[in-house]
């Protein structure tokens, strides 16, 4: 009976006893339906305040998950899907593991992207952006970034993402804007902002400075080119006959470079200490090639093979002539190649300073690299260091990426085109050189290469006056237990403060701030935080009157955003209306770049976590949770922040979860077509499907999904479907009366039961409380398939729906009672829709809801290590049951294990022991079971991996109860036709 359940009687005489058995009633549904019936839910949440009740609950020590802010420009992609699940199931499990966990959603929506988009509709319409007002400019980005806010927050929603949505944060908020601008009033304040000149990334085709998180890098096909420098004496006496030098003159230094734009800005070359040089003559040459007879080059002697064979000399036509050490090299001074080039003007004619630096090596090019410290930062700290700047650094490049108009040859031409595409810059330099006889050999080469993320354009190395945070120059006084700078609270707080998951966050974090540079704050954009300070005219950066610092001026701007946002700044008369009276606006210089956006959501702490109602005092939030490249990005961007003003790190938690990738493990592309959009699954499947796949995968790495994936949790989640829906049908109708409290009363598997759920309590808590949802799933998905339904229910199927009111039965509704109050609250924060779903078929009403429960107490005193040692045996000896009675079934001698009666040998005294306490025809679903200790016969069924159990096959002797079911001997001998007398004590009830 329990195996299956009877649809058709035998045609007798014998009464229909079907409407007399105990069988399961629930309106839950086999098919979920979630796509149509999850959007019922969402507006039932809403309409009952689910997030503002939870806030009601008093007492509670708060959880506080920051949200990272997405940028409001576009449609959800399923790295969102997976990012706002992931913190969804974090806050919910918090929540019910007996937190106050609170979770504002925010944006992020100034910068470029949005910049671009306005850009690009006035392009469209033949409008010039210049001649735009810059308030009406950024009214349009603000529009723009509301709307798509609205559309991100549906989406966000539809993934049963609970949350503060009715008050978010923006930093694009009046308030939000003052206390941006308030904390880049602290880096003002305090010292540690500064305006330099040195190179950064830069991109012509959007015309600002990009922070490292700005950038990624794709593969680049670069021209290269090999160009020779002559070897002049560079004062006199050097290169006479008596100087050691004397037999390089005339000869030439190679370099190698992949960006010939860059040769017009060559200052320098340098050369490595360590590195081993020779002097090379040519002594043949094809017709094709840039070198002549008798020519001499200094190479590496690493890469002297690799050079001449660009420059296409055989080995035969070129031979080693002579050592070049050290001492010879530093006295040496070189010629660049367009010097005395006839229309230069000069421009080129200064000797190239040469000297030895530490970052040459031998690897590729020829062992010496040309130095243009104006477009690289390597060059620009060498000639820093050495107090040269003035002498090196050039202006050739403009903000679009052409060089200057009055630049010789060269002037107008374009590195990259405005679409990004290359320019004309690069080969203009190249034909020049090959002109004038600079060059040994070109080519190209595919590398990668820095990219912006928002344009997909090439970016530069371009040496412009920026604004910079110092973060090894020490905060106000420096007096501070984390540290002095920037840097050193950073990393203090990185190893002492935060918890990191997976621990390796820990380590890209801590490298990352270890290595890096002074933090580049200033974008020469529109929309955006001004740099709210200003400038003394006429002076220089170094001047320690360069920069108002003045705490009334500062009030005055903070007081004007709280009130009408950062747009007060560019306001008519904003300058005098800032400086007040005690200065004369005339003598300052108002800056009017905008601040990195990164500085923007670094601040977040300030204006969320401190500020709001829902935050906390301290401003430090429990966890950051975002992809891995926020390494670079706003975990980054948050710390050097918040250790810039607060003194440590804003999070006392930072977990990182990997990217989103197809089922063959390829990077999704719109171009490939394997792109999985969440809206489509969601349509297809409903937001629990995608909720299970973020579950069930290993966020700390990358995860695939796709149609067959997809597929495959579907049917993870009808098999959970079907467990809950088995407990809801037999829990029907179940009153207190029905119970049994005392699990010293219940059948011994009852005991197991209970004892297994004190044991999940704790897995389920900690794997929680570890952000381990795989771990979480995966335990409680076995248990509820292979513990409960192929193994428990399947057993008690029989005796709950046959049994009268008998012990044993309301032990096992009593049991599936507390099943289901776990299983349901463990499994709500994965499967929001479908937990709701099953909660209100108990529980219907209008208030009722799963998520307004914890998980429940579960006594640790339902541990009992016996009872599981008991029914580990007795699952071994089951094993062999099922496994005998499965061959007889195949071969047709019975139809059903209720046919048999099988001899159940058992070496094992204590396994024995334990199968006399379970009912044994329960256990192995068969109408009866003779359980011996006599060693197994030779003809007895065996499993070759459980010793010391056989069994024996026998059909079950007797007739066949027409309302359980079995096989037995008294079946027809009690007060009701054809049953068994257990049934017919259920039928006299």
């Amino acid at each position: 009976m329990c195996a299956e359940t009877p649809t058709d009687m035998p045609a007798t005489d014998t009464p229909d006893y079907k409407s007399t058995l105990n069988l399961p009633k629930t309106d839950f549904p086999m098919r979920a339906g979630l796509p149509k019936r999850e959007p019922g839910w969402l507006a039932r949440w809403e309409e009952i305040g689910i997030y503002d009740r939870l806030r009601e609950k008093e007492g509670r020590e708060p959880f506080i998950l920051h949200d990272g802010p997405p940028y409001a420009n576009g449609h959800l992609h399923i790295g969102h899907a997976l990012n706002k699940v992931l913190k969804d199931m974090i806050v919910r499990s918090q929540q019910m593991m007996g937190r106050d966990a609170r979770y504002v959603p925010g944006w992020d929506c100034h910068g470029l992207p949005i910049e671009w988009k306005i850009e690009e509709k006035y392009r469209a319409k033949g409008r010039d952006k210049d001649q735009v007002p810059v308030v009406e400019f950024r009214k349009e980005c603000r529009d723009f970034a509301a709307g798509w806010i609205d559309i991100q927050r549906e989406e966000f929603k539809r993934l049963g993402v609970t949350g503060n949505w009715a008050d978010p944060y923006l930093t694009m908020n009046f308030h939000a804007e003052r206390v941006i601008a308030e904390e880049f009033q602290n880096f003002l304040m305090t010292g540690t902002l500064y305006q330099g000149s040195k190179p950064v990334m830069w991109s012509p085709v959007e015309q600002t400075a990009l922070a490292e998180a700005e950038v990624e890098y794709h593969d680049k096909e670069s021209f290269t080119v090999w160009v020779k420098f002559k070897v002049i004496p560079p004062y006199e006496g050097a290169g006479t006959p008596d100087s050691p030098s004397h037999k390089l003159q005339g000869a030439y230094v190679v370099i190698w470079t992949t960006t010939p734009w860059t040769m017009p800005s060559n200052k320098a070359v340098v050369y490595g200490e360590p590195i081993s040089y020779g002097l090379y003559k040519v002594t043949g040459r094809p017709e094709e090639c840039w070198a002549r007879i008798g020519d001499r080059y200094i190479l590496a002697d690493d890469r002297a093979a690799d050079v001449f064979a660009r420059a296409r000399l055989e080995p035969s036509m070129w031979e080693r002539v002579d050592d070049v050490s050290q001492s010879e090299l530093a006295e040496l001074s070189l010629q660049h190649p367009l010097a005395g080039a006839e229309g230069s003007n000069g421009e080129w004619d200064d000797p190239r300073d040469f000297r030895a630096a530490d970052f040459v090596t031998a690897d590729e090019g020829t062992g010496f690299v040309h130095c243009a410290p104006s477009h690289g930062m390597e060059e620009f700290e060498l000639y820093r260091d050495l107090g040269m700047l003035e002498q090196v650094i050039t202006y050739n490049v403009m903000e679009d990426g052409s060089f200057r108009e009055d630049l010789p040859f060269f002037g107008g031409k374009r590195i990259l085109k405005p679409n990004g595409k290359e320019g004309d810059a690069n080969k203009a330099v190249i034909d020049k050189l090959i002109e004038v006889g600079g060059l040994l050999a070109r080519g190209k080469i595919k590398h990668s290469y820095p990219h912006s993320w928002r344009s997909k354009a090439p970016v530069i190395f371009r040496n412009t006056p920026q604004w910079f945070a110092a973060i090894d120059r020490p905060v106000g006084d420096g007096q501070d237990e984390m540290g002095q700078t920037i840097r050193e609270r950073a990393l203090k707080s990185i190893d002492e403060l935060v918890t990191w998951t997976p621990k390796t966050g820990r380590n890209r974090l801590y490298s990352m701030i270890e290595a890096r540079p002074d933090w580049v704050l200033s974008r020469q954009r529109a929309w955006g935080v001004p740099l709210t300070c200003f400038v003394k005219k006429g002076a220089l950066p170094t001047d320690p009157d360069f920069l108002l610092k003045d705490d009334k001026v500062n009030a005055r701007v903070l007081e004007a955003f709280e009130a009408e946002g950062a747009d007060a700044w560019y306001l008519e008369g904003a300058k005098e209306r800032f400086l007040g009276n005690d200065y004369v606006a005339d003598e300052w210089e108002q800056v009017f770049d905008i601040l990195d956006v990164w500085f923007d959501s670094g601040s977040t702490h300030a204006f969320v976590l401190r500020d709001r109602e829902d935050g906390v005092p301290d401003g430090i939030a429990d966890l950051y949770l975002e992809g891995t490249d926020q390494h670079r990005g706003w975990f980054h961007s948050s710390m050097l922040q918040a250790c810039g003003t607060k003194g440590r790190a804003p999070y006392r938690g930072v977990l990182t979860h990997g990217f989103t990738l197809d089922e063959k493990g390829m990077k999704m592309s719109k171009s490939l077509g394997n792109t999985i959009v969440p809206d489509e699954v969601i349509k297809q499947y409903g937001a629990d499907i995608l909720r299970l796949w973020v579950s069930q995968t290993d966020y700390t790495a990358d995860q695939r999904i796709g149609p067959e994936i997809l597929k495959g949790t579907a049917d993870s989640y009808r098999r959970l479907r079907n467990t809950m829906r088995f407990m809801l049908g037999s829990l029907a109708d179940l009153q207190d009366s029905d119970r049994i409290e005392d699990p010293a009363e219940m059948p011994p598997l009852e005991r197991w039961v209970l004892s297994r759920l004190a044991e999940l309590d704790e897995v389920v808590r900690e794997g929680y409380a570890k952000y381990d949802f795989q771990g979480v799933l995966t335990t409680l998905f076995n248990f509820a398939t292979v513990d409960l339904s192929a193994f428990y229910f399947d057993i008690r199927k029989d005796v709950l729906y046959c049994d009268g009111d008998t012990p044993r039965r309301r032990a096992a509704r009593t049991v599936l009672d507390h099943l289901f109050h776990r299983l349901t609250t463990w499994l709500a924060p994965i499967l929001v829709f479908t937990m709701e779903e099953v909660w209100l078929e108990r529980y219907p009403g209008d208030d009722s809801s799963v998520h307004l429960v914890d998980f429940p107490e579960t006594p640790a005193s339902w541990r009992n290590a016996n009872v599981e040692e008991a029914v580990a045996k007795v699952r071994r000896v089951r094993r062999v049951v099922t496994s005998a009675l499965e061959i007889q079934r195949r071969e047709k001698v019975i139809g059903s294990s209720l046919e048999a009666a099988p001899v159940v040998h058992v070496e094992d005294a204590q396994t024995r022991e334990f199968l006399d306490m379970i009912d044994m025809d329960d256990l192995c679903i068969t109408s009866g079971v003779s359980l011996s200790g006599d060693p197994a016969p030779a003809e007895a069924f065996r499993l070759p991996e459980i010793e010391g159990v056989g069994v024996v096959f026998e059909k079950a002797e007797g007739a066949k109860c027409q309302r359980c079911w079995k096989i037995l001997p008294d079946v027809g001998q009690h007060g009701h036709d054809g049953v068994c007398g257990r049934c017919d004590v259920a039928l006299n009830g």
